[in-house]
């Protein structure tokens, strides 16, 4: 159930982040469901190789370059889920920003915010 229901959650913070964002695009639930769950494929893949390999940059830009990280898989998400569109990388980047926010605080209300199991 905690996979699901982060999943969930991702899903309903994209569709705010489509509906504060008029760059960001998402067609309804399912399709939001669809971009949460490759999300978070994604993030358990490719985000982890990925801030390895930009340690640099990120200590330069203490720890700001994450979100370019965070921008660019949502582009990727946008461009393989149907559904899911993304105007610019300008608003991905905005879109990221407002996701790991609307994430944590919908995280937390629902009580899921740091257990792991």
């Amino acid at each position: 159930m905690g996979i699901a229901m982060r999943i969930a959650i991702n899903a309903v913070a994209l569709l705010v982040v489509s509906y504060a964002l008029d760059g960001v695009h998402v067609t309804g639930f399912g399709a939001a469901l669809i971009a949460a769950l490759v999300l978070g494929v994604i993030n358990v893949t490719l985000r982890p190789i990925l801030l390895v390999l930009t340690i640099p940059v990120n200590v330069m830009t203490l720890g700001l370059f994450t979100f370019v990280v965070n921008a660019a898989m949502l582009s990727v998400v946008a461009k393989v889920v149907t559904g899911f569109e993304i105007r610019s990388f300008g608003y991905a980047l905005l879109g990221a920003l407002l996701l790991s926010v609307v994430s944590s605080v919908l995280n937390g209300l629902a009580g899921t915010r740091g257990r792991r199991r």
